[in-house]
């Protein structure tokens, strides 16, 4: 990987812009497990109590056995006769131990709904900011889909595993091991049938996990590829229909929920064999239980009462191995959920702010500098190379070039979307990558070529300019930008809905709001991606006008797609394969016959008709 240098400065990590995002497949179970715990420390709290709780539940239902079978043999067939007051007593053993296992088990399982849902709202957070820190290439080359997909249903599995899972999971262990234990003293002989009958499970359940896992993990990435298949054409419903593709479109939603299904299919098969082996060890054990119990019952090793007891206890042992092969597989699902959030957190988020640490820049139009700056994706050719300029305050720039020339580059590393390979912008002579990310936002803002609107009130698209903001000074900057008459005749003013994307505006009037949101950000530095969307001319005038007053007594830089922006500005930087090649004022460059912006101005003259 590249690196990006600046003179006077240890070499830094270049942008990763392109690093893809990684999955966690690597992870074993017991590290992703402890990789977990370290993201949700919130799941190790008060975990002792809980355990202690998991002991005394167990422990409850293994006395009502032990008093079923001291009541038959010595309350009911006592040497001296039935003794209807020990059977009492053994009866209200029975029922303390019910009881007791019954508040056991529902406050362990409420400890562990608090501490499992906290720790993975805790996760949940952690992701999803993690996301918004990634470089933007690697967001736009992960679909959608999946992205979504490892902070919402694959959290929501490890939840459901956790909290129901979780809770037979440890029951059910501490009841195989007292259940053991019991088994033991009661009678070795018969422990060990049961030992013996389960062997087989026991001994392949680390091949079934590694293949679970396999399996379960193919199962979670096709959930987030089957998200993706699914909400793209809801996004693109207009396009979908516009061109008839409606019959592509099923199929290859039909391709996904196939591929889905047929990986569902596999770990289900796994598991259903699983389980299959569990009833069949579970058969075997009851089976040689009654016999062997039998057998021993006759030479007089057990009683009538040890032997029901016995019975009672494999009961308790074979249940939760059973229910283990259930387990097993919601574990499997949430590690491999587990991997794939953890795989969100390891990916590396390049552009680091340097936080409390990070220099603030002073207030009012804004020098820029570009040191020998020169950008790369990985693995591609260069985008930008040596660029070296430095760009006076308070100037407008405008910079053309043709398609692909590195222009939209050049707006990315000024507003740190990215960073250089190499070299260094310089804000007031200050490293963007060492100002505080709180203030570079608000003295450097962005005006893409269509600003995003969500869902909500106009008003509340043009708060993230500044989040604070009244109406009464959205309405005084929509006047200082000459749109104040515009703002008052939409149907509820400031509070007019936008729709999904702006979707209930025109296109000309999503980029009002996208003026109107950077003139209440108020920033020094204006950097303008200008847009092409065709919009009507009295609307086209009034963009312009507005922009005119959006600019006044800011530094700007406008990613300009038509020469007139070009015609008004200070000063002209013509971009060709990568470098400035030009400089200057509209009127000097084009009288430069035979240079790259004369070509440029002539072809879009005569595109204009003019």
């Amino acid at each position: 990987m590249s690196t990006s240098t600046r003179p006077g400065t240890d070499t830094r990590p270049a942008s990763a812009s392109g690093t893809a995002l990684a999955t966690g497949d690597e992870l074993k179970a017991l590290e992703t497990v402890r990789r977990g715990l370290h993201h949700s420390p919130e799941l190790r709290e008060g975990l002792g109590v809980t355990l202690l709780l998991a002991v005394l539940a167990t422990v409850g239902q293994v006395v009502v056995p032990i008093a079923v079978q001291q009541t038959l043999d010595r309350g009911l067939a006592g040497p001296d006769g039935p003794d209807l007051g020990f059977t009492v007593r053994m009866g209200l053993v029975a029922a303390a131990a019910l009881v007791g296992t019954a508040v056991s088990q529902y406050v362990m399982t409420a400890r562990l709904f608090r501490t499992a849902e906290r720790g993975l709202a805790t996760l949940r957070t952690k992701a999803f900011r993690h996301v918004h820190d990634l470089p933007l290439l690697t967001q736009n080359t992960e679909r959608r889909g999946s992205l979504v997909s490892r902070v919402t249903s694959d959290v929501d599995q490890v939840s459901q595993f956790l909290v129901f899972g979780g809770v037979f999971l440890i029951i059910s262990i501490g009841q195989v091991l007292v259940a053991t234990v019991v088994m033991v003293v009661y009678s070795w002989q018969l422990a060990l049938v049961v030992w013996l009958c389960f062997a087989p499970l026991f001994l392949s359940l680390r091949w079934f996990q590694r293949r679970l896992s396999l399996a379960y993990g193919v199962v979670r990435r096709q959930v987030g590829s089957l998200l993706s298949a699914i909400s793209e054409p809801v996004v693109g419903a207009e396009v979908v229909r516009t061109y008839a593709v409606e019959a592509r479109t099923q199929a290859r939603i039909d391709e996904a929920i196939d591929r889905h299904r047929a990986a569902s299919t596999r770990a289900q098969g796994l598991t259903a064999f699983s389980f299959s082996l569990g009833g069949v060890s579970a058969g075997l054990a009851n089976a040689g239980v009654i016999v062997v119990g039998v057998l021993l019952g006759i030479t007089g090793d057990l009683t009538s009462g040890e032997i029901l007891a016995f019975a009672f206890i494999v009961t308790l042992f074979v249940g939760p191995v059973q229910m283990g092969t259930q387990i097993l597989t919601d574990a499997q699902l949430a590690i491999a959920g587990w991997r794939r959030v953890i795989g969100i957190l390891d990916t590396p988020a390049d552009l680091v702010d340097p936080g409390a640490d990070g220099r603030a820049l002073p207030r009012g139009p804004i020098e820029v500098r570009f040191d020998h700056v020169s950008f790369a994706y990985p693995g591609g050719p260069p985008v930008l190379r040596d660029v070296d300029l430095a760009l006076a305050a308070g100037t407008r720039v405008a910079v053309v070039g043709e398609t692909g020339s590195g222009k939209s580059t050049i707006a990315k590393l000024l507003t740190r979307l990215m960073d250089p390979s190499e070299g260094a912008v310089l804000l007031d002579g200050v490293d963007v990558r060492d100002v505080a990310q709180a203030h570079l936002r608000r003295s450097v803002v962005l005006v893409p070529q269509e600003g995003f609107l969500f869902d909500d009130t106009l008003a509340a698209n043009v708060r993230y300019g500044r989040l604070d903001a009244t109406e009464q000074q959205i309405a005084a900057a929509a006047d200082e930008l000459g749109l104040g008459d515009w703002l008052a005749g939409l149907p509820a003013g400031v509070h007019t809905p936008v729709g999904q994307r702006g979707e209930s505006l025109s296109a000309g009037e999503r980029q009002l709001v996208a003026l109107l949101r950077a003139q209440l950000a108020d920033p020094d530095l204006l950097v303008l991606d200008e847009a092409t969307s065709a919009v009507d001319p009295a609307l086209e005038v009034r963009i312009g006008r507005a922009l005119e007053r959006l600019m006044r007594g800011r530094t700007s830089v406008t990613i300009a797609h038509r020469l007139s922006t070009a015609e008004a500005a200070d000063e002209v930087l013509v971009v060709d394969r990568g470098r400035v090649v030009q400089r200057g004022p509209h009127a000097e460059l084009v009288a430069q016959q035979g240079g790259v912006y004369a070509g440029l101005h002539a072809s879009w003259v005569a595109q204009q008709g003019r």
